[in-house]
């Protein structure tokens, strides 16, 4: 008889163990259970009245070539971006016989990286160039200042006891100060200084001012080298109609090869015995169901696993009750314009800013960030040629008062602070839609530092494997949750027992998407 495989979980990391494993064995019945009614988990795609939502941004960008593989498996790449100069609102297909756009809905646009920050009233790049523009919008004093910070921190280092230090040490107090302290407060809820370095590390591995200069003139002298910094990519792959479609993909495929999707099932307690995971009880719609297995791959939070077990030991559901999340609200605003001038050399429709990602850093507002959706790619709007989607993400607690505004009262709020900072017009405004997600982002402080002890105890369960952002209570990237799902499938098909390559993905001292392996 085949081997039960139950999967909790199809966001990234639950999708790709499913299909990566009857994609290379069919001695396995698989099943992945999924509490919402929704695929793709934080990746998917909200559609509301013909635009699209992307949940938090999903650039497409590794250089795991096993990742990239899957990714054009499911959906095969466009090429290179190609305006029309006439019409600017489509990318022309440069490969010949390749997916053209127009006509293809299974393919892979390549985007235009743009991200910068918004402070002082005026665009910066991010990560922060040594362009002239950059120092003209400081100002001297600013610049100064800046430059001796910077020059004291490459003599006195800090000891990496927190993300403060972690910035403070790759970019100088008063760059720090600037570009990071607020924007991070306002993500965690919690100031740098009591934040672990792991999250910087993580993040942001070989981002520096020194890997700026660097990179800034291998442009200038056009050095070719296969390495660069994450957050130095300039473009990306991004699914036609956002990051659901192509989860949606997988699961369709994942479903023709044999393996089922239920939804609606949120897994509520895991029965063990002997160290042996033996099934789990679904809660489906108020009532209770409970699913046997041989195999359990998990991607829920850390938290609520230990929570739904019985018999833990006090101190791992202390640290498990402790784990700390950010939750996340994101607001669709459709307007007919941005009042934001396009000042720069990269092309438009409609001459809107290029940004993806716009990081507000204004200290007097509590957005974080602002995607256009338009940039990301031009098949999210419904009318790309008239008007502008817009994302305003904010970061929150459950329950918190932000949490517990009504949509009418959140849309209100978002829309003037927009209005302060001189993005948008009143008048503008034609229509919004609020989306919440719980755990959006696993944190890095409170009981975070004792998670080994929480790892140590989940691994004494031989056939219970943990993946994903949640899954590992990690801040990854979802290449990375992705790369822990193939982990995992590589251990059960050769019966590997150690468990540490799975929980070591993005732990490594240099960021996984930085690393060659071609």
């Amino acid at each position: 008889m085949k081997k039960k495989v139950i999967i909790i979980g199809a966001g990234p990391a639950g999708l790709t163990a499913g299909y990566e494993l009857l994609k290379q064995s069919r001695d396995y019945d698989v099943t992945i259970l999924e509490a919402s009614k929704e695929i793709g988990g934080i990746s998917r795609t909200v559609k509301y009245k013909g635009n699209r939502m992307d949940i938090g941004g999903h650039r497409f960008f590794s250089k795991d070539p096993d990742v990239m593989a899957f990714w054009q498996e499911i959906m095969p790449i466009q090429g290179k971006p190609s305006y029309d100069d006439k019409k600017l609102k489509r990318e022309k297909p440069l490969v010949k016989g390749g997916p053209d756009p127009e006509k293809d809905d299974r393919v892979m646009l390549v985007r235009h990286r743009v991200s910068r920050i918004y402070y002082l009233k005026k665009f910066f790049d991010y990560p922060i160039s040594m362009k002239l523009q950059t120092f003209k919008n400081m100002g001297l004093g600013r610049t100064f200042v800046a430059g001796c910070s910077y020059l004291k921190s490459t003599v006195v280092k800090k000891e990496e006891d927190s993300l403060e230090n972690f910035y403070i040490n790759r970019f100088g107090k008063k760059l720090y100060s600037m570009f990071f302290e607020k924007y991070t407060e306002k993500l965690w809820g919690r100031h740098p200084s009591q934040i672990s370095a792991d999250w910087g590390a993580q993040r942001v591995k070989g981002l520096s001012i020194t890997a700026v200069i660097k990179d800034m003139f291998k442009k200038v002298f056009h050095i070719n080298s296969k390495k660069v910094e994450t957050s130095l990519i300039e473009e990306f792959i991004y699914p036609k109609f956002g990051p659901g479609q192509l989860w949606e993909t997988v699961a369709k495929e994942y479903e023709k090869m044999g393996g089922k999707i239920l939804k609606g099932y949120a897994v509520k307690n895991i029965k063990q015995k002997n160290n042996t995971i033996t099934s789990v009880i679904c809660d489906v719609d108020g009532k209770e169901k409970e699913i046997t297995g041989d195999i359990f791959i998990s991607s829920m939070p850390l938290k609520d696993l230990i929570a739904g077990m019985n018999n833990v030991p006090k101190n791992v559901k202390d640290i498990a009750l402790g784990l700390p999340y950010r939750d996340f609200v994101t607001i669709g605003l459709l307007v007919n314009r941005l009042n934001l001038k396009n000042e720069t050399n990269i092309k438009t429709l409609n001459n809107i800013v290029p940004d993806c990602w716009i990081y507000v850093q204004e200290p007097d507002v509590k957005l974080g960030r602002i995607q256009v959706f338009n940039n990301w790619s031009p098949y999210m709007v419904k009318d790309v040629d008239k008007t502008v989607w817009i994302g305003l993400e904010y970061f929150c607690n459950e329950n918190d008062d932000f949490w517990n505004m009504s949509d009418k009262e959140c849309i209100e709020f978002a829309t003037k602070e927009l209005i302060k900072m001189g993005v948008i017009a009143q008048d503008d405004v034609l229509d919004a839609h609020r989306e919440k997600v719980k755990k959006a982002y696993p944190a890095y402080f409170d009981t975070y530092d004792q998670i080994d002890d929480l790892i140590a105890y989940l691994n004494k369960f031989a056939n219970l494997y943990c993946v994903g952002r949640n899954g590992q209570h990690r801040y990854n990237n979802m290449d990375h949750s992705m790369v822990t799902s193939f982990e995992t499938v590589h251990n059960i098909l050769n019966n590997v027992k150690s468990k540490d390559n799975i929980w070591n993905v993005n732990t490594e001292q240099e960021y996984h998407e930085e690393t060659n392996k071609q």
